[in-house]
């Protein structure tokens, strides 16, 4: 097969579109010319013509002239006039291809030769007005054919250190004509597949080279990589570390197992390989290799000569190229961070100042922005030093915790506003694992005021789609709360409250609330109130300027709210209102409600619409009429819930419901007692140690198919004298996290052997559905002999009950 090459013929230039710098006035191209003299290069800021010479060339650009004067002098023109000639420098070769390249940075050129760019400087020079905007690079010639090869164009730091990227590979051969999308190696970033591995021997941001084989063979890669994943003996004054003894095979599978977390080799170089990784202490490697070894000791069968065997790094994620599925050192990581070895950028947060020193490999590898941000030739990838805007720093530089440690911190963890921001900020720039985890966090400490808020950050958030929609069936299945505690609501977007409205999970105890969300919403209400405030205010304005650009909206929500499902004098009272009057939806809707309650189903076209069927998921409201009633949720449940006559229910089976105390199970400490009709003279919960403070409660679990939006309760004295002062009632839904339902603080009802004490529970919390309830007192009794007994002998709650 004959070598590409491109040949330019005398007098003539050639130019390519992609061959340019990426940043103008700032670059390097290496390649190799065959030449008996005039090597000849033009820098310029826009692309030649086919019939272009610098010769005629009247606009700015630089001429790099190797091999001048019949292969005597070095020369190099700026605009056309000589500015250096020197001689016996940068020579041509006649016989083969000789390996060069030429840099430009800022009007500093430098000249070198060989195969590996700044490496063999022969000649530098410094233009006192330099030309930044030059940036297309045309191959030319004298008097002779000049053949070229090999053309690579790279970037430049501002240290005029490489990034050793190969933006530009060009091929060329006389004979053919080479088309730029053959040449050029475009990335296809995969967020769910990036890591690590993205950047194996990818001069992306590499900052070593390693010389391997006697083939000499060039292999990038990054000290703060190697450095953490054993001893390379690198130093940070030196890029090019020379391996002639090592072949290129075992060498990229050492490199493929440190990158990707696993590695294959043909089983005879087995051995080597392990001799390899011995040298360099990557030790994980070392003892698979061992491992592998010993197993094929121990069964020749499994030994196959010329057969790959597959060595993967230990990891809960395997093929996993990121923290901590590699053989990576979280703690080295760590050190270099803290000390800032082979660090490469200093990152600065606009109006705060320097934030940390890191490493551009360790962020790009989580990163696909990062990735972009220091290799897409803009001045980020030019300089050590990126300053970020509009990025809380605190929560910046728990992200950078994490890409180095691959969890996230007990800190990050405690402050739910830090999370927030972190989830921000993961999703700002793609790292894809802390969005997750932050999600997963953000779920385990959610407290009921923080629903809304997150759901309003997270909603315009792709990658949230599961957090999004966990708090949307949240929402949807305590509907009654989240429309009554607070505004929240009103600031989601239009599509969320939607999905909301709409979710086949909807919970509510009255279509009412359903009616009152949506007109709230409607004209983002600054303040809870009911649909008969809206009436008042339609009075003195047209639906348009009330409702303003949300009108549409309430015409598309209303269909949603079951009217039909209403009392027969809450219609009417609709049918009477200023809303019925001014919003046609609202009319119909009302009047087809009415006709339903009045005659029924007046044809089969209801029987399939939603609006005349009960919710899948409605409360079943248990009203508190009077003390010691058959009402409430405990009694319901003595009736395995409207199925059969009352029986004590923790004597029923299967056992409906559940009541525990404080103290043991004893004569005087009975759980049945509290759900029996009978009164009963001494019946008590005696306090335990809890937190090193006395506690006592008795505490109900209605199972884990039920729970009620408690809204009333009913306790009752026993026959002594042990009144209870200072008690709450609680509710819980796992049993462990309580919320104060009702606080009672030197209450006083209690003042009679066997009195009953009935109470109201008002504001949202009554809103809010639980499993578990408890009553706990909280201060002593008014007996001195046994202060910490709680003296009850009947409980029971009302509510919504589902």
């Amino acid at each position: 097969m004959s070598e590409k090459f491109l040949t330019v013929p005398p007098f003539e230039c050639a130019w390519r579109e992609d061959l340019k710098f990426r940043e103008a006035g700032r670059g390097c191209v290496a390649f190799e010319a065959f030449a008996s003299n005039d090597v000849t290069l033009v820098f310029r800021e826009n692309v030649g013509s086919q019939g272009y010479h610098y010769k005629r060339d009247s606009s700015p650009h630089y001429t790099i002239i190797l091999g001048s004067h019949r292969n005597r002098r070095l020369r190099i023109e700026v605009n056309g006039k000589t500015a250096v000639d020197v001689a016996g420098v940068g020579l041509c070769c006649s016989s083969s291809f000789q390996s060069y390249w030429i840099s430009i940075y800022d009007g500093l050129i430098s000249i070198g030769n060989g195969k590996y760019p700044f490496q063999d400087v022969v000649f530098q020079w410094l233009d006192s007005y330099p030309n930044c905007n030059v940036q297309y690079i045309g191959l030319s010639s004298w008097d002779k054919h000049v053949k070229y090869r090999n053309v690579n164009v790279l970037s430049l730091t501002h240290t005029h250190m490489p990034l050793w990227k190969h933006v530009v590979f060009g091929d060329y051969h006389v004979e053919d004509e080479v088309d730029a999308a053959d040449c050029c190696n475009y990335k296809h970033m995969d967020y769910d597949k990036w890591g690590l591995k993205n950047f194996l021997e990818s001069w992306d941001l590499s900052d070593v080279i390693f010389i391997v084989s006697e083939e000499e063979k060039p292999v990038p890669a990054h000290k703060a990589i190697l450095a953490a994943s054993g001893n390379f003996s690198l130093c940070s004054s030196s890029f090019v570390i020379k391996v002639p003894t090592v072949s290129y095979l075992l060498f990229h599978a050492l490199l493929h197992y440190i990158y990707a977390g696993w590695t294959q080799i043909p089983q005879e170089q087995l051995g080597s390989l392990r001799a390899l990784s011995l040298q360099f202490e990557v030790m994980p490697l070392v003892k698979q290799c061992e491992e592998t070894m010993e197993r094929f000791k121990l069964d020749k069968k499994l030994f196959d000569t010329g057969k790959n065997v597959e060595l993967t790094y230990p990891s809960i994620r395997p093929h996993c190229s990121t923290f901590p599925s590699l053989p990576v050192s979280i703690q080295q990581l760590r050190q270099l961070k803290l000390t800032g070895q082979y660090s490469d950028v200093n990152i600065y947060i606009e109006s705060y100042g320097f934030i940390a020193q890191a490493h551009k490999i360790v962020l790009s590898l989580w990163s696909i922005p990062f990735a972009r941000m220091f290799t897409n030739g803009m001045s980020e990838s030019m300089s050590s030093e990126v300053t970020l805007r509009d990025v809380p720093p605190e929560a910046f530089k728990a992200l950078l915790v994490f890409l180095y440690d691959g969890q996230l911190n007990d800190k990050v963890i405690d402050s739910g506003a830090l999370l927030l921001q972190l989830l921000l900020l993961a999703d700002q720039f793609g790292v894809t694992f802390l969005q997750q985890e932050c999600c997963k966090m953000l779920l385990e400490c959610l407290s009921e005021d923080s629903v809304c808020p997150l759901l309003q950050v997270v909603s315009s958030i792709p990658s949230c789609r599961l957090i999004k929609e966990t708090l949307e069936r949240r929402i949807s299945m305590n509907f009654d709360y989240y429309i009554s505690a607070s505004t929240d609501f009103v600031l989601l977007d239009e599509t969320t409250l939607i999905n909301i409205i709409k979710h086949p999970d909807l919970t509510v105890t009255s279509e009412e609330k359903v009616l009152n969300a949506i007109l709230m919403f409607g004209i983002n209400a600054k303040e809870l109130f009911g649909w008969e405030v809206v009436d008042q205010l339609i009075v003195n304005s047209k639906p348009e300027l009330l409702f303003g650009e949300r009108l549409q909206l309430v015409y598309d929500l209303l269909p949603f709210v079951r009217f039909p499902l209403l009392q027969y004098s809450l219609l009417e009272k609709l049918q009477n209102s200023n809303i019925d009057r001014h919003i046609p939806v609202f009319q119909n809707l009302v009047n087809e409600a009415i006709n339903f309650v009045k005659c029924g189903l007046a044809g089969p076209e209801h029987e399939e619409n939603v609006r005349f069927q009960h919710r899948r998921s409605s409360y079943r409201e248990l009203q508190y009429i009077c003390d010691g009633d058959d009402h409430g949720v405990l009694y319901l449940a003595g009736t395995s819930y409207g199925e059969h006559p009352w029986v004590n229910p923790l004597l029923a089976e299967p056992r409906k419901i559940t009541i525990t105390a404080s103290s043991p199970h004893s004569r005087y400490t009975d759980p049945k007692v509290l759900v029996s009709r009978t009164y009963q003279g001494t019946c008590f919960a005696g306090p335990r140690l809890e937190n090193g403070q006395n506690c006592t409660w008795w505490m109900v679990d209605l199972g884990q198919d039920h729970q009620l939006m408690c809204n009333y309760y009913t306790l009752r004295q026993d026959g002594s004298k042990a009144f209870p002062r200072c008690w709450n009632i609680q509710g819980s839904l796992d049993g462990k996290s309580w919320t104060n339902l009702r606080v009672h603080e030197n209450d006083r009802t209690v003042c009679k052997p066997g009195q009953f004490a009935s109470c109201p529970i008002i504001g949202p919390n009554a809103l809010l559905p639980f499993r578990y309830f408890r009553v706990v007192l909280t201060g002593p009794t008014t007996d001195a002999t046994n202060p910490w007994s709680f003296c009850i002998c009947y409980l029971e709650l009302y509510g919504y009950f589902l």
